[in-house]
């Protein structure tokens, strides 16, 4: 339109109508002469709003949910209502039941340790030829990680972050032999060094060659500098054998991994360390031992047993 008086006059013109119709709207309020039209443009474009969120994926909803949860204070409360969400549109269908209990697990985790995280899944597992224990997930540098971060999951530490792209990320798994933690004992707080053994038990070098440790004891990270690439306090695994201390530097034992590397699916990677070291807070409840029952023998004389001297003389 070219800028000519009468084009000016008509902008003037349309400016002043909006203008109008905005203030009879406000005032008109539930009554407003232009609520119809507003009600019909919500009856037409509302549907094809409600059509396009609810064609997400009810799993990968959650997982986005976690990976956005970077405020510490508002994290447990928002993935606790996006997790009831998620319960109600699962059903009953088997695999997303238990990619579900996965999930709480590891949010879980995630909020006793104070840890935030970045939800995952494996996508991919590495050739376990030579001992080479690696997974692909599905967030990379686009999702904010970065090399040298902890994986966990629902159980406890999965590995480390050790190749980053675009969306994807390797994890080498803390059963890899090329894999080694900081460890502490639960209570008694003795330092050591995990090394992987591919399907085998974790091996732990304790400091403390005189370090008294049992079958059963348990271990958590003991954490790095920087927090990397390990966060303190992640549950490692259980103590299921301890080598004789023959005198030396350090002592020997082999622990049960917590998780089981065969079978990831739902992890979480670490972004954000907690203020402060949780200590032992997020080991699972120990079991209780099994009472041993007790068994009372109530012995009752027959018909045909002797008398005493007593009753004999009698």
């Amino acid at each position: 339109m070219r800028d000519t008086r009468e084009s000016r006059l008509l902008l003037v013109l349309l400016i002043a109508i909006a203008f109008a119709l905005i203030t009879v709207d406000i005032r008109g309020g539930e009554d407003s002469p232009v609520q119809g039209a507003r009600q019909a443009a919500a009856t037409v474009f509302g549907p094809i709003e409600n059509g396009v969120s609810s064609a997400v994926d009810p799993v990968g909803n959650a997982i986005t949910a976690v990976r956005d949860s970077d405020d510490r204070h508002d994290r447990v409360a928002r993935l606790e209502h996006d997790n009831a969400a998620l319960k109600a549109k699962l059903g009953s269908d088997d695999r997303n039941r238990s990619r579900l209990g996965q999930l709480n697990k590891v949010l879980r985790m995630a909020g006793d340790g104070q840890y935030g995280i970045k939800g995952a899944e494996v996508i991919a597992i590495g050739a376990a030829q030579g001992f080479s224990w690696t997974v692909t997930i599905d967030v990379g540098a686009n999702d904010g990680i970065t090399r040298d971060m902890t994986v966990l999951n629902g159980d406890g530490l999965v590995g480390r972050i050790t190749t980053v792209g675009p969306d994807t990320s390797t994890v080498l798994l803390a059963n890899d032999p090329d894999f080694t933690v900081g460890t502490r004992m639960e209570s008694s707080d003795e330092l050591g060094f995990a090394s992987g053994q591919g399907d085998r038990p974790l091996r732990v070098e304790l400091l403390n060659g005189k370090a008294k440790i049992k079958k059963g004891d348990r271990l958590v990270t003991f954490g790095s500098q920087a927090d990397k690439p390990f966060v303190p306090g992640v549950p490692v695994g259980v103590v299921s054998r301890v080598d004789p201390s023959g005198g030396g530097l350090t002592r020997t034992v082999y622990v049960t991994p917590y998780a089981s590397f065969t079978k990831l699916d739902i992890v979480g990677v670490v972004v954000q360390a907690p203020r402060k070291d949780p200590r032992d807070e997020v080991l699972p409840p120990k079991p209780r031992p099994t009472p041993t029952p007790t068994v009372t023998v109530t012995v009752t004389p027959s018909a045909d047993a002797p008398l005493d001297g007593q009753q004999q003389q009698q």
